[in-house]
């Protein structure tokens, strides 16, 4: 029901307190007796238009026509018609004189005259945006008319109000009635409040108040008129001041005129229907016309026209009224990516449209779209959102990265599919900063660790440079213990050479973060090997490296010498300039279909290979260096430098780090097949052979002392060992005959293994009966013969 409150106080203008909306400035136009106001609601403070009506009392002819229009917007409900939100009646006593004020809230909207001249359109983009507004105002007519049976009696400029989406709206229902031409015994007047209408924009019946050709006439006819009118006052820009300035037709689009001049017919019964006119005018078929028009019904197509249209909107909206891309496409783009009805390509035209916007409004119109599809299962969506990360990253806050929308990235870290996992690994470039420490030692540090052993080379490749480029964002502690285990254990020992020279480039750029210890016993070492590697880039690399952490060493050497203790502890010493840098990806994108990038890699090899050949051919193997990482372990010569120990981490390089102090043959950490780096002294190769010759072959061997640790890899090649193509292997502690058991491969305890002949691996067999050299041969039998086959030897 309509609501009336009135409230009777004392002074004037008090009766607002009651009503639940904050009144503001009024617009300078509105329609008849009415003023527009901007308004907020009390609430919330949301936007809205307060449309007031004041009289002197009651009975005010204008008030009465006000209520009527109050009512009939209520219940008459249309896309293209103002929505009514709340209506109130108030009377106020200033003395002794009374006033009563009709208050009616509405959607916020402005006179479309106003927002004309805000705009400022000129030329096509006016013309398109009048035609999508006149096409909305023919709808809103043609539903009055021939749906509703009801002629609004007033269409002109001033009762069209536009949105802040740019939608054109009809309003001004006070003079608003049912058309009653089937009914004969109606014989007054039809339209109630016509005298509210300007003589300007009567029809001719109308004016002559000639109720009985009204009623005889279409119901559209009034409407159409007056559609006539809002065409001349919208093209010719002034307000019509007398009917016969229609005929002034300049103005109008040629597409248009004939539709325009069937508008305006003197005959009412000729006049054009307005749903005639949104079929037949050729003037509505413009891009933003159709544009808007696919938006809005897109939920009907099917999946080929979807992607179709949405591939070709990026460059259609640069064609299109940048406001009306803002303010119309953008909001419907939204509406339709956080419901699911709008395919992945869509996100990469919101994305276009809202790097348009100011930063302001990017953040409250586009970055909540954003934060919600993060939580959406389309894995197309995710792809998408993670290509553009960049474009919208830096607006995004700490908090609602950290909270709402890194839970839903980090799934794609343990992806099936390789692209997806690598597009993750890159956005953590733009989101690693905005993460808390709880979240990178917690979470993603574990997601790291699992890619740098991940099946794509360039995944791990990657891993390594995120490592190097977001290690200033991870606190003291975990760059210990993280940095060089990942640099040096797992990428300088990766088999893929891209992934052994992102590992130098890492430690090159991260190089202020270690100390003089660890650069001297565990960098260098590592970095030293890589100086002869099989691939060009990775030995330039390891070159320019050992370069850098040299003149490090050489300028703490300097410092101390000259008597600066307090340098003891730390380099304090940045890296090189053009390594202090970000790294870039060394790894180009995999492809969308998921294909391996192995094609690019270095043949799998062994890492047990060792630098230099074991085979019979030993001056090729010394000439042509493996392949394979280098594997050098420092655990001997090390153990008595300080590293920080991090027993509670479970980021996956803290097991790394503690199994350097541990038995090497343990197999906690996986890196057990580490070997020391020293290698045997010549001499004592030479004693092991010259007690070889000494020794009798027929007595058990002596017990000699281990000359190598007991962790090396049991296998017929040493890594470590520069002379073990030509020297014999070390004597273990224990003695055992020779002939304890036969074997196909050199036996460890025996110093002539190297040269003596292994013994016989066979025994021999009796001879079978029949078979042996007594045996008699049976004579050749002549003719055929009847073989006898038993089953078992079919």
């Amino acid at each position: 029901m309509f609501k009336f409150l009135k409230g009777v106080v004392g002074g004037s203008g008090t009766g607002l307190k009651d009503l639940p909306y904050n009144v503001g400035e009024p617009y300078p136009t509105a329609w008849g007796s009415w003023t527009h106001h901007r308004g907020t609601s009390k609430d919330d403070g949301s936007p809205v238009s307060i449309f007031s009506l004041s009289g002197s009392n009651a009975q005010d002819g204008h008030l009465a026509a006000g209520r009527n229009g109050v009512k009939r917007l209520r219940t008459v409900r249309h896309p293209n018609i103002l929505s009514f939100l709340y209506s109130t009646e108030v009377e106020t006593f200033d003395g002794s004189t009374s006033r009563i004020t009709l208050y009616m809230v509405t959607e916020p909207v402005m006179p479309l005259s106003d927002k004309i001249k805000e705009l400022g359109l000129e030329g096509t983009q006016r013309d398109e945006y009048y035609a999508w507004g006149l096409h909305q105002i023919a709808k809103a007519v043609s539903f009055l008319n021939n749906d509703c049976k009801l002629v609004h009696g007033n269409v002109s400029l001033a009762s069209v109000v536009v949105t802040p989406t740019l939608d054109w709206k009809l309003h001004a229902f006070d003079v608003l009635s049912e058309f009653d031409g089937n009914s004969e015994s109606a014989t007054g007047p039809m339209l109630q409040y016509e005298w509210l209408v300007g003589l300007q924009y009567k029809p001719m019946e109308l004016a002559k108040s000639d109720w009985v050709a009204i009623r005889k006439s279409p119901p559209w006819a009034i409407d159409s008129w007056g559609l006539g009118c809002f065409i001349y006052e919208l093209f010719s820009g002034t307000k019509l001041g007398k009917t016969e300035e229609l005929r002034n037709t300049g103005s109008i689009p040629k597409s248009l005129l004939q539709d325009y001049q069937r508008l305006l017919s003197s005959m009412p019964s000729r006049r054009m229907n307005t749903s005639k006119l949104l079929e037949n005018s050729e003037y509505f078929q413009n891009k933003l016309v159709d544009t808007i028009h696919f938006m809005e019904i897109f939920t009907l197509k099917d999946s080929v026209e979807k992607d179709t249209f949405f591939r070709k909107l990026p460059n259609l909206a640069e064609q299109l009224p940048r406001q009306i891309v803002l303010k119309k496409l953008l909001p419907l783009l939204a509406s339709a990516l956080e419901f699911g009805s709008a395919a992945a390509p869509a996100l990469t035209a919101f994305l276009k449209m809202g790097s348009w916007l100011p930063a302001e409004e990017f953040n409250v119109k586009v970055l909540p779209t954003i934060v919600k599809l993060f939580a959406s299962n389309d894995r197309a969506v995710r792809v998408s959102l993670l290509q553009h990360i960049d474009q919208f990253g830096e607006s995004l806050s700490a908090q609602v990265v950290d909270e709402q929308v890194y839970p839903h990235i980090a799934t794609g870290f343990s992806d099936t599919s390789a692209f997806l996992r690598e597009l993750t690994l890159k956005s953590m470039l733009v989101l690693a900063p905005k993460l808390s420490q709880r979240t990178i030692s917690g979470s993603l540090l574990k997601y790291l660790s699992k890619l740098q052993v991940d099946e794509e080379p360039a995944i791990r490749t990657n891993t390594t440079i995120l490592l190097g480029n977001i290690a200033s964002y991870l606190n003291e502690g975990t760059r210990k213990r993280v940095l060089i285990n990942a640099f040096t254990v797992r990428a300088l020992r990766d088999t893929f050479s891209p992934a052994r020279g992102a590992g130098i480039m890492a430690l090159c750029a991260t190089s202020s973060y270690y100390d003089i210890n660890e650069i001297a016993t565990r960098i260098l070492p590592n970095v030293v090997v890589l100086t002869i590697d099989a691939d060009s880039d990775v030995r330039s690399k390891a070159f320019k490296a050992v370069d850098q952490f040299l003149q490090i060493l050489k300028q703490y050497y300097e410092k101390t010498t000259a008597g600066d203790t307090s340098a003891a502890g730390t380099v304090g010493i940045s890296s090189i300039p053009g390594n202090a840098s970000l790294l870039g990806w060394a790894m180009s994108s995999l492809t969308l279909k998921g294909k391996p990038s192995e094609q690019a890699s270095l043949p799998p090899i062994n890492s047990g290979a060792p630098l230099s050949s074991t085979a019979s051919n030993a001056s090729s193997a010394m000439d042509a260096p493996s392949t394979a990482p280098a594997r050098v372990n420092s655990s001997t010569d090390l153990a008595d430098q300080p590293v920080p120990v991090s027993p509670t981490s479970t980021d996956g390089w803290g097991e790394i780090e503690n199994g350097i102090h541990e038995e090497i043959d343990s197999e906690k950490d996986g890196w057990d097949d580490i070997e020391p780096l020293e290698e045997p002294k010549a001499s004592q190769a030479l004693a092991n052979i010259q007690a070889a010759q000494k020794q009798p072959v027929s007595q058990p061997k002596p017990e000699a002392a281990t000359l190598r640790p007991k962790n090396t890899v049991k296998a017929t090649k040493d890594d470590d060992d520069l002379w073990g193509s030509i020297a014999a292997p070390a004597p273990r502690s224990t003695s055992k005959p020779l002939n304890v058991k036969a074997a196909s491969t050199l036996d460890d305890d025996d110093p002539w293994a190297a040269i003596a002949a292994p013994p016989p691996t066979t025994r021999a067999r009796p001879l079978a009966a029949g078979r042996g050299r007594g045996a008699k041969l049976a004579a050749p039998k002549l003719g055929a013969q009847r073989i006898n086959r038993t089953s078992s030897g079919m």
